[in-house]
C-alpha cells in the first residue's frame, strides 16, 4: 500500500525538496514515536522574477540572495540575468524585481546592454501594462553626475511601458546593505499573501530538521560581512625605480579559511586609512583624536582610531574649515569605509591556498596636499608581510576563460588589466585546454613596466601564449595603445572571432574600454565586411552568447 505523501505537489518547494521531506516524515513515522500531525497544503505564493543587471558580480549576488529569501517566504521565485531573458517576454511575467549595478559613465552593465536596446526599439517595444515591479540601483556617490543611473533609466522605462511601479526605487551607495534590506522587505510586503504567508508558517520548514526542536546554527562562513584575516605573504615590485608608476604584485594566504575562487573573480580588501592623513583632518577641522566616539561596528573608539579603521574621510583632504560639531556629530556625517574589489591575478589551480593582486599604488599632490588610495597604499606601506586583513572573494560568473578549453580567447588587458589574464593562462595551463590564446598587453616603457614579463615570454616560448602583443606607449615618438594594435591585426583578429574566439577587456573603463570597443566595431566592419548596423549587431550577438566580457573600472 502506497503511502500518500505529507508534503503535495501544490507547496512551494522544488521535487528535491519535497522528496527529502516527504522521506524525512516518513522515517519518523516508521518509529515506535507518535506520529506528526498532517501538515497543512502550502498554496502556490506569487510569482517573483528577480531581473539582474551586473558587472563586478554585486547586484547578480543580491539578486540570488534575494530569491533564496523569497522562496523560504512562500513566494514562486525566479533569478535570471537581462542577458537570459528576450524583453518581448517581460509581458508575460507578473511581478519583476530589478537589481541593477551602473558602470562607466552612467551605463548599463555588460549583460543589461541588449536587453536595454530591445526596450528601446522604437515600435517593438513590450507594452507592460498589468506588470508590477520595483528597482533597486546600485552605485558610487563619489561618481555623483551617473549616481545609480542605470537604475533610474530602467525605473523609467518601465513605467513608459506602462508597468505598474508597486515600491519606490531605491538607490544605493557603495554602503548598500541596509537600503537593499529595506528595499527587499518593501517589496515582499507590497506583493505578499496573507494565505501563503499563513500556510507557510506551519509548512514543514517550521520543524525541519529538529522536528520542533531547536536547531543548533552552523558556524558562519567568510564573507563580505565575516571577512577572513588573510596573511600577507608577497609585497613585490613589479615596476623598476625608473618606472613613473609604483605597480606591485601581492599574494595572500587563505589557508584554513574553506574559501574558494575561481579565475576571473574580484578580491575585497578591507583597508585602513593613513595615520598621517587622518591627523592631517583632524588638525584642520580642529578635532580632538582622543575623544571616544560610536563605530558601525557598535563599538566606542577615540576619533583618531575610529577615522582609521571605519570611516571614509578622502574627501576631506584640502578642506581646511574649521567645524563646529561635536567629534560624534562629525562622524555621523561621513561614509563607512568600504573595502575595495580588485581583480584576481592567479588562478587557484596553480597556486592552492593562495589569492594574488597587480595593484598600482595611488599617490599624487593636488593643491599642495598629499592624497594617497587607501587600500593601494594600506597595502603598499601599511601591511607589512606576515600581518593580516580581512579578505573575501566575490563571484564574476561572466568574466571566466572559455568553458570549451578548445575555444581561442583574445584578452586586452594594459596596465593592472593584465591581472585576470596572467589568472586566465594559468588556469589553462594547468588544465591543459588547447584552445588559443591572444593577450594584449600595454603600459609606458618596456624597460621599466612589462608586469609578469618572464611568465609571459616563457608561455610565449612553449607555445602556451600563441600571440603576445605589445603596446609600451611612450617607447616611440608616436603614442601607441592597444586598441592600434587591434586595428593593425584586423585580419586575423577577424579569423579568431569567426572561429568562435571569446573576446576579454579589463581595465580603465572611461577611456581604455572604450577605444577598445570602438576598434572592435571597426574590425568587424572592416574585416568582415559589414555595415555599422551589422557589425552592432555581431557585437550585441557576442555579448549574449557570452563571448565578449569586460571587467573595467
Amino acid at each position: 500500500m502506497s503511502m500518500v505523501p505529507f508534503i503535495p505537489d501544490s507547496a512551494p518547494f522544488t521535487a528535491e525538496q519535497r522528496a527529502w521531506l516527504n522521506g524525512f516524515l516518513a522515517g519518523l513515522l516508521s518509529r515506535s514515536e507518535p506520529a506528526p500531525a498532517p501538515i497543512p497544503a502550502v498554496e502556490a505564493g506569487q510569482p517573483i522574477l528577480f531581473l539582474y543587471g551586473s558587472q563586478s558580480g554585486t547586484a547578480e549576488s543580491l539578486a540570488k540572495q534575494f530569491h533564496k529569501q523569497a522562496v523560504a517566504k512562500g513566494f514562486a521565485s525566479r533569478v535570471v540575468g537581462m542577458d537570459e531573458l528576450e524583453a518581448h517576454a517581460l509581458a508575460a511575467e507578473k511581478n519583476v524585481l530589478i537589481i541593477t549595478s551602473t558602470w562607466g559613465e552612467g551605463e548599463m552593465p555588460d549583460n543589461a546592454a541588449y536587453f536595454w536596446e530591445a526596450l528601446n526599439q522604437n515600435g517593438s517595444s513590450p507594452a507592460l501594462t498589468g506588470l508590477n515591479y520595483s528597482v533597486l540601483a546600485l552605485g558610487d556617490m563619489n561618481y555623483a553626475d551617473t549616481f545609480c543611473f542605470a537604475g533610474k533609466m530602467l525605473d523609467e522605462k518601465f513605467e513608459e511601458l506602462g508597468a505598474n511601479r508597486v515600491h519606490p526605487r531605491i538607490d544605493c551607495d557603495v554602503d548598500y546593505d541596509e537600503p537593499a534590506e529595506r528595499w527587499k522587505n518593501g517589496v515582499f510586503s507590497a506583493l505578499s499573501d496573507s494565505k501563503t504567508d499563513e500556510a507557510f508558517s506551519t509548512s514543514a520548514l517550521a520543524v525541519l530538521p529538529g522536528h520542533g526542536e531547536e536547531v543548533e546554527p552552523t558556524t558562519a562562513s567568510f564573507s563580505k560581512k565575516n571577512p577572513f584575516p588573510a596573511t600577507l605573504l608577497v609585497n613585490e615590485m613589479l615596476t623598476s625605480s625608473e618606472s613613473a608608476k609604483d605597480t606591485r604584485h601581492f599574494a595572500f594566504s587563505i589557508e584554513g579559511s574553506d574559501l574558494e575562487y575561481e579565475a576571473g573573480d574580484a578580491l575585497g580588501v578591507f583597508p585602513h586609512n593613513c595615520p598621517d592623513v587622518v591627523d592631517t583632518v583632524l588638525e584642520a577641522k580642529g578635532l580632538d583624536g582622543h575623544i571616544e566616539v560610536p563605530t558601525p561596528a557598535g563599538t566606542r573608539l577615540p576619533l583618531r582610531e575610529a577615522l582609521i579603521h571605519y570611516y571614509e574621510i578622502r574627501s576631506l583632504l584640502g578642506d581646511n574649515e574649521k567645524t563646529t560639531l561635536s567629534p560624534a556629530e562629525f562622524v555621523e556625517e561621513l561614509r563607512r569605509l568600504q573595502p575595495r574589489l580588485y581583480s584576481i591575478a592567479s588562478s587557484p589551480k596553480a597556486h592552492p591556498g593562495e589569492v594574488h593582486l597587480c595593484v598600482d599604488i595611488v599617490r599624487y599632490e593636488q593643491n599642495e596636499t598629499l592624497h594617497k588610495g587607501v587600500a593601494s597604499t594600506y597595502l603598499a606601506e601599511r601591511l607589512p608581510v606576515g600581518d593580516t586583513t580581512g579578505i573575501f572573494f566575490q563571484t564574476a560568473k561572466h568574466f571566466r576563460p572559455p568553458s570549451d578549453p578548445n575555444l581561442p580567447m583574445i584578452m586586452v588587458g594594459p596596465g593592472t588589466g593584465i591581472a585576470p589574464f596572467r589568472a586566465f593562462l594559468e588556469e589553462r595551463e594547468a588544465t591543459a585546454a588547447l584552445g588559443r590564446n591572444w593577450l594584449f598587453f600595454g603600459a609606458q616603457h618596456r624597460s621599466s613596466d612589462f608586469f609578469y614579463e618572464n611568465q609571459l615570454t616563457a608561455w610565449l616560448k612553449s607555445g602556451h601564449l600563441t600571440r603576445l602583443d605589445l603596446a609600451f606607449s611612450r617607447d616611440q615618438e608616436e603614442k601607441l595603445y592597444v586598441q592600434h594594435l587591434m586595428e593593425v591585426n584586423a585580419e586575423e583578429f577577424w579569423s579568431w572571432l569567426e572561429a568562435g574566439a571569446h573576446f576579454y577587456v579589463c581595465g580603465d573603463a572611461s577611456r581604455m574600454a572604450k577605444d577598445v570597443d570602438r576598434a572592435l566595431h571597426t574590425i568587424i566592419e572592416t574585416a568582415g565586411h559589414r555595415s555599422p548596423e551589422e557589425a552592432a549587431r555581431y557585437v550585441a550577438e557576442m555579448k549574449k552568447q557570452k563571448r565578449y566580457a569586460r571587467d573595467v573600472y
